[in-house]
């Protein structure tokens, strides 16, 4: 009888990563951008509520990989 091969969490965990990869911040927006003319919404608000968004994507995919470091652009 044959005993199974131990699993190899790094590359499991790498894999995990590969196939749900953490979130990014979407691109701020330049200020050049802005057309001053009080727009609603604004492209900074637009901006705002992607950012929220993005939150909310990073908070989950951290509870997915509690053991990931974060890694910088």
């Amino acid at each position: 009888m044959s005993t199974p091969a131990p699993s190899l969490p790094l590359l499991d965990a790498a894999a995990d990563l590969a196939a749900d990869p953490m979130p990014q911040p979407p691109p701020e927006p330049d200020f050049d951008a802005c057309c001053g003319n009080g727009c609603d919404p604004c492209i900074f608000d637009l901006h705002d509520l992607e950012m929220d968004r993005y939150r909310q994507a990073l908070r989950a995919w951290r509870e997915r990989h509690p053991d990931a470091t974060p890694q910088r652009p």
